[in-house]
């Protein structure tokens, strides 16, 4: 058990699943944590023993706290050790204010803030010199240039706040922490090709979506030692929207 392990939660689409096969091209054993699409996780799992690394996929409700206890608790019952944890898992309310029910409220607040801080605390419990802990956030936590996202913006917001405080608890211990800020990325669930997504570029200084895999040379970079001088950081990998 000497290589190096990485979580990815959300790993088994879109970009958790292209930080899981960058990570693992970097040479990490991986856990991927995912909530329902069992096929998909074995399928991004199958991907990184195919470049010879291990891996493990955990089913896991990211929006409990025994759901993100558990990720971390698999992963070194079964590696004996944690190096990253990059939390990539959440979820997107659409819709204006007076129209969200406190159980859309509750949810994406579990989901995304409290599931990372909950993911965080155990982690680095397990930790040592030269940890990374990367959150994937969102230029919306930056600037919310259209209706219907003040919920999702809110919840990335808290991010940059979080990474700010936990680089402070955790500098001394050469454990660092960032998060990173993707634009509007084609995916299957956002593609740049899809409705409204013409209206989304509009926002972006490029004019155009990003890739998957600009957001996991970002994280790949943050998990090596050439990052190691570099925490408490928001990083925008949003072709300028937030500029």
């Amino acid at each position: 058990m000497t290589n190096p392990v990485a979580i990815v939660t959300g790993g088994s689409r879109g970009i958790g699943a292209a930080i899981v096969e960058q990570l693992a091209k970097d040479g990490f054993d991986i856990v991927l944590s995912y909530a329902r699409n069992a096929q998909a996780a074995e399928e991004t799992a199958d991907k990184v023993r195919a470049l010879g690394r291990k891996a493990l996929a955990v089913k896991a409700d990211g929006s409990s706290v025994a759901g993100n206890k558990a990720v971390i608790a698999e992963t070194v019952k079964e590696f004996g050790r944690l190096d990253t944890l990059v939390c990539n898992a959440g979820i997107y309310p659409y819709g204006p204010i007076d129209e969200m029910s406190v159980e859309q409220i509750e949810q994406v607040l579990n989901l995304n803030v409290r599931g990372v801080m909950v993911e965080t605390a155990e982690a680095v419990k397990h930790m040592k010199k030269g940890g990374r802990l990367i959150f994937i956030g969102s230029a919306f936590g930056a600037r919310a240039p259209f209706p219907g996202i003040s919920l999702y913006a809110a919840t990335k917001a808290a991010l940059r706040g979080f990474t700010q405080g936990v680089a402070r608890d955790l500098g001394p211990k050469g454990i660092t922490v960032n998060v990173v800020e993707p634009g509007p990325i084609d995916t299957d669930l956002n593609p740049a090709t899809g409705e409204g997504a013409k209206v989304i570029s509009s926002f972006v200084a490029t004019g155009a979506y990003g890739t998957v895999d600009d957001i996991a040379n970002m994280v790949s970079f943050l998990a090596s030692p050439k990052a190691g001088y570099i925490t408490g950081a928001a990083l925008p990998v949003d072709g300028g929207l937030e500029a």
